[in-house]
């Protein structure tokens, strides 16, 4: 394929003055940063960022406490205890059952929590940085537990759920944005990946643990879950303390002796490490000073004026199509295998098999990040789902134990496949694609919509699957596969391929307005305008001579 190449034009380089020694150096400086970072391999990179990879995968380790209570809530749905407590008698299914109208009620009181958060972070993130703000969320958690676990009824329950979502909706942004600053680029994929494998290890732990409680008597087994989560705000608002603070953060709020520290502790000792430092730092405020030429004001109003709208639609749908890949039909798998036919106990077993699909998947997809594409790894998976999909549908019209089994082989398998491709890959897309200056608004702005998606979802899902309501079962397979094939084909044309680039060529890349499938191919100069002084200054010296 003929390929482009692309520089900076002369709105980003009005910052420069080329004339200024103190630029120059600053350029020289950016350029080597630039080299030293696209010549480590990946060994390479774990060994010189040991630190700065333990710091980003310690606090991605918030978003566990996301994952365990999403679960937890839609899986007492299809919990004995929580039916007597809180349902009401349905003839039909012989026991208590929680309606649909307040199953979505529940899950999507926790999304409306984390709408507030998602706005609160924006702006805190970007004024007293990242650490301050998981500090204060972390002891907002911890009290915000209380409500759910003494709730006595659904309403309070709801509203504790809206108390502890604003702290997870903090959480989601915060992390997945200081994963990736804080690590080279070819670390990227790998730390947020993690932050993925997180969300799906809490998963993980609130099905085994619901579970463990399936034979406790009363309320025990439900509040018993709820008291579990106060096992991390502690340790996490500690080590949230102990943390060296992003170095873009620091430079774009101006803390350039701040970053310096951050990059010293985020760095392995070694004879150059102060040169390597210096360079890094360099290349942090050279890549922001051409950012800041576009998006000068950093305002939400900003991510959707000029190029910046473009990276806010792709941070927006690859957010969205995470639901709407029919993974939505996996947040409820507890009650929609119960209505596909399986027992309470058998529907909590496969829900622990579906679980550690987030881990092993999240593993698998590390080793393909080296080979394969974002988008390509993406598009695949929501193909295979698509598939998947299909066949869930078509087993809703079959009978007996043999569909039974197949659905719940179905879900296993295509929860796999989401946790290889979809969801791990999603991360470093929405973090790599934004720019700089608005990276957390940008993420903010997709994450809003993933929830405004999740809330849709939450909606309607209960309603198709739920014997009382809608009565589709399996057949809600269809639904999703159709959600799932207008994500794969916007994806084809919208969604680029970030594989590889440093934040400053993709920045060039969306303000050139490269097309989405030319993106892998394209060769990107950030320092040409280092070419255009150099020879500037060859000239004069020749004339002086």
């Amino acid at each position: 394929m003929e390929t482009e190449k692309v520089v900076p034009t002369e709105q980003e380089l009005k910052g420069f003055d080329l004339n200024d020694p103190a630029v120059i150096e600053l350029i020289h400086h950016a350029q080597a940063g630039d080299e030293a970072d696209r010549l480590l391999t990946i060994r390479q990179a774990f060994g010189k960022y040991k630190k700065a990879v333990f710091w980003a995968l310690f606090l991605s380790t918030s978003l566990i406490m996301e994952g365990y209570d999403l679960v937890i809530i839609n899986s007492f749905f299809g919990q004995t205890q929580f039916q007597n407590r809180f349902g009401i008698f349905d003839p039909e299914q012989g026991h208590n059952v929680i309606t649909p109208s307040w199953q979505s009620g529940l899950s999507n009181s926790a999304l409306v929590g984390q709408l507030c958060g998602l706005v609160i972070n924006a702006y805190a993130q970007d004024r007293f940085g990242c650490r301050p703000t998981m500090m204060v969320f972390m002891a907002w958690m911890a009290v915000a537990i209380f409500i759910p676990f003494f709730a006595p009824s659904l309403g309070v329950l709801a509203f504790g759920e809206v108390m502890c979502g604003i702290s997870w909706g903090v959480f989601q942004t915060l992390s997945t944005v200081y994963a990736c600053e804080v690590v080279p680029t070819i670390l990227r994929p790998y730390v947020t990946a993690y932050v993925c494998m997180c969300w799906g290890a809490g998963i993980l732990l609130s099905s085994g643990v619901v579970r463990a409680v399936a034979g406790l008597q009363g309320d025990f087994g439900w509040r018993l879950p709820f008291a579990l989560q106060w096992i991390w705000p502690v340790p996490l608002l500690i080590g949230a303390y102990l943390a060296p603070e992003s170095p873009w953060n620091s430079v774009r709020r101006g803390k350039i002796d701040e970053a310096r520290r951050s990059l010293m502790r985020l760095r392995q000792d070694t004879p150059d490490k102060e040169t390597e430092v210096n360079a890094s730092l360099a290349y942090i405020r050279h890549t922001t000073a051409l950012e800041q030429a576009e998006t000068a004001n950093s305002s939400f109003i900003e991510c959707f004026q000029g190029t910046n709208l473009r990276r806010t639609e792709i941070n927006c749908v690859v957010w969205a199509a995470q639901i709407l890949c029919g993974n939505a039909i996996l947040g409820y798998s507890v009650v929609f295998l119960e209505s596909a036919g399986f027992t309470e106990l058998q529907a909590f077993d496969v829900n622990i098999s579906l679980s550690a699909c987030y881990i092993i998947g999240g593993i698998i997809c590390c080793l393909l990040f080296p080979h394969l594409g974002r988008s390509t790894i993406y598009m695949g998976g929501l193909t295979f789902m698509f598939f998947c999909l299909i066949a869930i549908g078509g087993l809703g019209f079959a009978q007996g134990k043999n569909s039974e089994m197949a659905v719940g082989i179905l879900l296993v398998i295509s929860t796999l496949c989401n946790m290889i491709t979809v969801g791990p890959a999603c991360y470093p897309i929405v973090a790599e694609t934004p720019s700089g200056r608005l990276r957390y608004k940008t993420i903010v702005i997709g994450r809003f919509v993933y929830n405004l998606t999740g809330i849709f979802s939450n909606s309607v899902t209960p309603r198709m699957i739920s014997p009382i309501a809608w009565n589709w079962g399996a057949k809600t397979g269809f639904f999703y596969a159709g959600t799932n094939l207008l994500c794969n084909i916007w994806c084809w044309f919208r969604l680029p391929e970030t594989k590889d680039r440093t934040f400053g060529e993709i920045d060039l890349l969306f303000d050139h307005k490269i097309h989405a499938r030319k993106f892998k191919y394209t060769k990107v100069d950030q320092f040409a305008h280092q070419s255009h002084y150099e020879a500037k200054a060859a000239a004069a010296e020749h004339f002086e001579g």
